[in-house]
């Protein structure tokens, strides 16, 4: 079978595509031929050896995929023969690999897809959609002005819309250029800033009535988080929610705390005990199938394209979710 590894760090030009053995279903597990397959922002990092843990070489990125269970190892249900299911890889005892035409995966952590979603939207749904679920659920937005940033992206697409139904006073997104904005504000945003211009930050209060904002949910992390902090009301809490981009120092940390302000960490394979990722991918994908929340493909690459999706992804150049196709 076809799959992407990269023997070195570096650029999206280290990613080639190889021939390896298709995999096999262990007892317990389900061969699942790949429809799609999610690409993350953090696996970019890890592909240039800038995430918070250095993966071994060779390395086989993706930790996503949706398609069809092909074949069963011993004691597992034949009737999910030909299912059509998400594999969030990333809960698994495998957890990369992804990019590829195949994958294993214990049979237990499969879930069953809706008839109207697409492969493309159920691999939106899994690392990015859940990250956008457990959010608000983490810090919830009732009653509060928020601040979405990447508001285009595939997290931020999705969190603008969640937060915005789950009761937010004012949700102001945070994206770079005017079509972007506009994307932004199509998926319910009250007010969307443009991130490339020098005065956002004041931007955002003026577009909060001259207030600052009650919750900031940082999903980028690095120079912005110092930033956010400008426009962070007096008690106000940013929720950190970017492993390995952590830049804030600890005079910032003191200012908070002299302005009442509270941070928060998240991380979310803590939360995803295996019922509540069962429970969440399931809510997520009925959200979806019924047209109650929009998921936007941003581009689909085969798997030889594998470097130009993630260059798309690293320039964040992509509205919404960014899909291999093998």
């Amino acid at each position: 079978m076809k799959a992407v590894q990269f023997n070195r760090f570096g650029g999206p030009e280290v990613l080639e595509t190889v021939e390896l053995a298709r995999p096999v279903a262990a007892a317990g597990e389900v061969l699942v031929k790949v429809g799609a397959a999610g690409i993350n922002f953090f696996e970019v990092l890890m592909r240039a050896d800038r995430y918070a843990v250095t993966p071994g070489l060779p390395a086989f990125p993706g930790v996503e995929v949706a398609g069809i269970v092909e074949a069963v190892g011993e004691g597992v249900d034949r009737r999910l023969l030909r299912q059509r299911v998400a594999a969030p890889l990333f809960v698994s005892a495998r957890p990369f690999g992804g990019y590829a035409e195949y994958v294993a995966i214990d049979a237990s952590l499969v879930v069953p897809l809706p008839d109207a979603l697409t492969f493309e939207d159920a691999a939106a749904l899994m690392v990015q959609g859940l990250t956008a679920l457990h959010l608000p659920r983490q810090s919830p937005p009732a009653g509060k002005a928020v601040l979405v940033p990447a508001a285009a992206g595939g997290v931020g697409s999705l969190l603008v819309q969640l937060a915005k139904g789950q009761g937010a006073r004012r949700v102001i997104a945070l994206a770079g250029g005017k079509a972007r904005r506009d994307f932004a504000l199509s998926l319910g945003a009250d007010a969307a800033i443009d991130s490339s211009e020098a005065d956002w930050p004041a931007q955002v209060r003026e577009a909060n009535h001259g207030a600052g904002i009650e919750i900031v949910y940082d999903t980028v992390g690095g120079a912005l988080t110092r930033q956010f902090l400008d426009v962070l009301a007096p008690g106000g809490e940013l929720v950190f929610a970017a492993l390995g981009r952590f830049q804030l120092s600890a005079p910032d940390i003191e200012a908070m705390i002299n302005r009442n302000q509270s941070l928060k960490g998240f991380a979310l394979l803590p939360l995803l005990s295996p019922d509540i990722l069962r429970t969440s991918l399931r809510e997520l994908f009925d959200l979806a199938a019924r047209g109650r929340l929009k998921v936007v493909i941003g581009g689909c690459f085969s798997l030889r394209e594998a470097g130009e999706a993630h260059r798309l992804v690293e320039e964040r150049r992509a509205t919404g979710k960014v899909v291999l196709l093998p």
